[in-house]
């Protein structure tokens, strides 16, 4: 029985596929803090540089203040992020996902839904949430990579998304 839970493990994670891998996708590569695979590691930022846009373009709209002033800075940030994975991506011959997964897309919709303080709240717990595992995803990176300069580059842009999780939960805090 066991030899058969690891053959099915192991053949579960070494499936080539489009989507990431199952370490990846059920946290036990971050629990663990195993570099996630190159090919997770473009996936993981792409959909969540979309979720950063989409829903900071939302919260644009739907705040003011300081607080929309931190939803026109992920804009910028994550834009200039996503160019920058999709030229090294292109460079080394890697898909990068054009529309974000099904459970982004979920929160983006139940962000869409929400107004006031209903929305407020929503938006800076899931900017916490998104830019811990962020910085969890570029710290693994850019400490176990196999891609030097994806690796290089998690590196440089690790403190810039450690400073989005500082700023997201001080804003998050006075909720």
């Amino acid at each position: 029985m066991n030899k058969m839970a690891l053959v099915v493990t192991c053949s579960l994670l070494a499936m080539p596929a489009f989507a990431e891998t199952v370490a990846e996708k059920t946290g036990i590569n971050s629990t663990l803090g195993i570099a996630p695979t190159t090919r997770d590691f473009v996936q993981e930022v792409a959909i969540s540089d979309m979720f950063e846009i989409q829903s900071s373009k939302l919260a644009s709209t739907k705040l003011n203040g300081a607080e929309k002033d931190f939803a026109d800075h992920m804009i910028a940030d994550h834009t200039k992020t996503s160019d920058e994975l999709s030229s090294q991506a292109k460079i080394d011959n890697i898909t990068v996902p054009q529309a974000m997964d099904s459970s982004h897309q979920k929160m983006l919709e139940k962000l869409n839904g929400l107004n006031g303080e209903d929305f407020r709240k929503q938006y800076f717990s899931d900017q916490v949430s998104a830019h811990k595992d962020a910085v969890s995803l570029f710290e693994r990176y850019g400490k176990g990579g196999d891609n030097a300069k994806l690796k290089d580059w998690a590196s440089t842009t690790l403190p810039t998304l450690q400073h989005h999780l500082e700023m997201a939960r001080g804003i998050y805090k006075n909720t």
